[in-house]
């Protein structure tokens, strides 16, 4: 593994600023059929997908932490989720390079069962009392909905913020079109 360049760590960390004020301070305030969308699991998965499951997973638990620091809530229940989302979604690159165009849908969808669920889970392991409905059940399904969908353009803000301070990867080189015309030079024999 290589070592982490220092742009790619000052683009994370703004990333990771700027991703936990957005979500606190106005998508948090906004709801959508009775829950609000969380694009903190969505750019934890993105990173991961895109860095690699080590710095994946070094992200989310930053990204948790100051989550936890800025809600004021009971610190490391965020840091744990989300270690486990960005290792996750970088294992997932490391094993099958994915490069289809619902990967991110279904990364998305994944980081945020695991962010509700894993959170409800911890806090009803730590003694935390929380009524439990079928709004929650309702709650929870239609933020994996809303995360879904909003998985894309997340993941396509991500690269494009994240892309110049990547090490050179040769499964990231486009394929350059042969622009000279005729026969492919393999082919002439």
């Amino acid at each position: 593994m290589e070592p982490i360049s220092p742009q790619l760590l000052l683009r994370l960390g703004a990333l990771g600023i700027v991703t936990v004020i957005v979500q606190i301070a106005a998508i948090g305030q906004l709801e959508i059929f009775g829950s609000n969308a969380d694009i903190t699991p969505l750019v934890v998965a993105s990173a991961g997908l895109l860095c690699g499951s080590l710095t994946g997973a070094g992200y989310g638990f930053a990204v948790g932490l100051f989550v936890d620091m800025a809600l004021v809530q009971t610190l490391g229940v965020s840091s744990l989720l989300y270690l486990a989302i960005g290792y996750g979604a970088g294992k997932a690159q490391e094993l099958r390079d994915p490069q289809g165009a619902a990967v991110p849908v279904v990364v998305g969808a994944a980081a945020t069962f695991i962010a509700i669920v894993g959170f409800l889970l911890l806090q009803f392991l730590l003694g935390v009392d929380a009524p439990v409905s079928w709004e929650l059940l309702w709650d929870i399904l239609v933020t994996i909905l809303i995360n879904a969908a909003l998985a894309v353009p997340v993941h396509w803000a991500v690269r494009r913020w994240l892309t110049p301070a990547l090490p050179d990867d040769p499964r990231r080189r486009r394929r350059r079109a042969y622009t000279t015309g005729g026969l492919s030079p393999l082919s002439r024999a």
